[in-house]
């Protein structure tokens, strides 16, 4: 799986639309309303790199109120979630 992070700079009037709207695309699995540098934070899970010209450069840019935005490819995840996720085996 790999994994965009997106920051997304929206017109303040509109941030809960482009929130919505971006959260309903294909390949984008959350989206985050945060503060600081960005508006929003748009995570994009997909299962090839050309996946994600389709998905950022062809869908999410275009999204009305989008104003700007700044993408971040992970290389690794080192999260206790996902490293409890990789190594269950279903027990409680």
């Amino acid at each position: 799986m790999i994994t965009a992070i997106v920051l997304i700079h929206a017109d303040t009037a509109r941030i809960p639309e482009v929130a919505e709207t971006v959260a309903e695309l294909e390949g984008v699995s959350e989206v985050y309303s945060v503060a600081g540098d960005a508006d929003l934070i748009a995570m994009v899970r997909v299962h090839q790199h050309e996946q994600l010209n389709e998905v950022i450069a062809g869908r999410l840019n275009k999204v009305e109120g989008i104003v700007d935005t700044s993408t971040h490819i992970a290389f690794r995840a080192y999260s206790r979630h996902d490293l409890d996720a990789a190594f269950s085996i279903g027990l409680e």
